[in-house]
């Protein structure tokens, strides 16, 4: 898909402040694409009042928003190289917590310079964040996963619907009847004894290619006539995540571990490891998964990193 000529991104506030916040931006002009496509800003009051049908409804979402700092500042684009691109490259020029919203990508990124399929109907954002703890940034990923499975059940709730069964797949992706629905890339860089922390998600909420949807497994569980919308998702997923993310800062991981390890998709899950005899010969072992133990190694006193390894118990058989 070729890159159009411009990107266009509009900018919206919750407040009064994130609202003075987007003048101040459009007025500067200092938000820059790494590719160095030109960029067109306009305000959410600029907007053109017809709206495609599939185009994220900002003034729905900023109208069902209730969260003290993620999400309140929005920038929502219709076509992107990747909203990952946005945050991260203008991190510093954004308050902390802004959101950015694509319909379409046409480079979106995943773990490991992996391509994330980005087509209509899929929910795509990065925000950005700041940690001090080094060791905690690693970590992260499974607290964002662990979000977004809590606002959808939330939302299955709030409407009397049966929930869909999302798991998480160690360590960042979604997975909905056993094909991969979403998933989570967290970046870094360290500056003024700070991580700046810039986070995306893609899940698919209305695309059935290339793998399934929600609301494509939601048609076969309900007979009720209810479709989930992108704007309901993103608003109960910054309400969760500012829940758990105030707790994993304040009381560490181990306070999430109840909670995620029932959303985990391996727990109970029988693999084969190949293990090493003393003789040199190599034998297939049956383990049982168990669940994670968290390794910090703080020996390193220029770099914090964190080693983590699935805890295997073996089983008979």
């Amino acid at each position: 898909m070729e890159s159009p000529s411009f990107s266009l991104l509009i900018l919206c506030g919750k407040s009064t402040f994130e609202i003075e916040i987007a003048h101040s931006l459009k007025n500067k002009k200092n938000l820059k694409l790494p590719d160095n496509n030109d960029l067109k800003l306009l305000l959410q009051s600029e907007m053109e009042e017809t709206c495609k049908e599939e185009s994220f409804r900002t003034e729905d979402y900023m109208s069902s928003l209730s969260t003290d700092c993620f999400g309140r500042f929005l920038i929502w684009s219709p076509r992107l190289t990747s909203t990952h691109d946005v945050v991260s490259h203008n991190f510093c020029e954004l308050p902390v917590g802004t959101v950015c919203v694509a319909d379409l990508q046409f480079k979106g990124r995943g773990r490991s310079k992996n391509t994330w399929e980005s087509p209509k109907g899929c929910l795509m954002f990065s925000y950005t964040l700041q940690m001090e703890d080094g060791h905690a940034v690693p970590l992260l990923q499974y607290v964002v996963t662990l979000a977004m499975t809590e606002a959808i059940n939330h939302i299955s709730d709030a409407n009397g619907l049966p929930h869909l069964g999302v798991k998480i797949k160690w360590p960042n992706d979604l997975y909905l009847n056993g094909l991969k629905v979403g998933g989570v890339l967290c970046t870094s860089t360290y500056r003024s004894q700070k991580f700046n922390v810039s986070t995306g998600i893609g899940l698919n909420v209305d695309n059935e290619k290339p793998t399934t949807c929600l609301n494509a497994a939601l048609r076969e569980i309900s007979s009720v006539a209810y479709q989930l919308r992108r704007e309901e998702i993103l608003v109960a997923f910054f309400k969760k995540f500012e829940t758990l993310f105030g707790i994993f800062l304040n009381e560490g991981f181990q306070a999430l571990e109840d909670l995620y390890y029932k959303t985990w998709l391996h727990s109970g899950q029988r693999v084969v490891i190949q293990e090493k005899r003393e003789d040199q010969r190599v034998e297939d072992v049956v383990v049982t998964i168990q669940g994670i133990y968290w390794a910090l190694d703080r020996t390193i006193e220029c770099m914090s990193f964190i080693l983590m390894v699935i805890v295997l118990t073996f089983s008979k058989g």
